[in-house]
């Protein structure tokens, strides 16, 4: 619908039955649940367009850079233990985030074939690695460092994966929590295509409280955290189904001059990025 309207500017509910070969009451539906995330407008009879310079909200997290020196002991350990659990030759999914960022350092000798929304993480595997990396098509927000698609048909669902790997705003009873509905609704569609999902929180994560439920604990299989983590919160997760690996926090080392990245991106119909050596 987004596509129709971006091409035509507006339209009535009939045109888009039309166009889409659904019912009313789908199209109707369905341009209350965009106008109500502020992407498109609704008209009298149908929906419009709306302005780019109207688009371009931020994301309701906290920025990647303040995000990644917070804790970073405790993100490092659960990264490298996380990236010991991949095996060769298989396929996983990362999502954009600092504690899942790290695991790149960790994943530079794998063989794998890697789809993630983390724009960061893409960049250094592709400069510092031979895995095979995928990209969803969308919007990069440069303070979190992701990309994000509005869409529910993107790439990722061409894609299986046997591991997810997700970092997580907030960990509770309730399940995984998010602060972002955009990031929700991306991160949904990652779960949906992994068979096995791996949360990566370091022990903060299980005092902090979010509005939005990503997920209940019945969909995790493991959950990485720090020896900071208590002793109640890590029986709570037991008791819920859920494996939980504590590992101790570890020294990071002192900053690299940043890698020079010799790749040119090409942007692919089907949204997806492919590099390709520049000569």
């Amino acid at each position: 619908m987004l596509k129709l309207l971006a091409e035509h500017q507006s339209a009535s509910v009939p045109q888009l039955v039309e166009w889409l070969s659904a019912s009313p009451a789908t199209v109707r539906r369905d341009i209350a649940w965009l106008a109500a995330r502020n992407l498109l407008t609704r008209t009298r009879g149908g929906a419009a367009n709306l302005a780019q310079k109207k688009r371009n909200f931020t994301l309701a997290s906290e920025t990647f850079d303040h995000n990644i020196q917070c804790f970073a002991e405790r993100k490092r350990a659960i990264a490298r233990y996380a990236a010991g659990m991949c095996d060769e030759g298989e396929t996983i999914v990362i999502n954009g985030g600092t504690t899942t960022f790290m695991m790149a350092e960790f994943l530079v000798d794998k063989h794998l074939k890697i789809l993630t929304n983390s724009f960061l993480m893409a960049e250094r595997l592709l400069v510092s690695s031979e895995n095979e990396i995928i990209l969803p098509g969308g919007k990069v927000y440069r303070e979190q460092n992701v990309i994000l698609s509005p869409f529910d048909n993107d790439i990722t669902q061409h894609h299986y994966a046997a591991k997810m790997f997700m970092s997580v705003y907030g960990l509770s009873l309730l399940g995984l929590m998010e602060a972002d509905p955009l990031l929700i609704q991306a991160e949904k569609r990652l779960i949906g295509q992994a068979e096995e999902l791996i949360v990566l929180a370091d022990s903060s994560k299980f005092a902090k409280k979010a509005g939005l439920i990503l997920c209940g604990l019945d969909r995790v299989s493991t959950v990485i955290t720090d020896t900071n983590a208590s002793d109640g919160a890590v029986q709570l997760l037991e008791q819920s189904g859920v494996k939980v690996v504590t590992v101790a926090p570890e020294a990071v080392p002192a900053p690299q001059p940043p890698l020079a990245f010799p790749y040119g991106f090409e942007f692919q119909a089907q949204g997806m990025f492919q590099a390709e050596v520049s000569h």
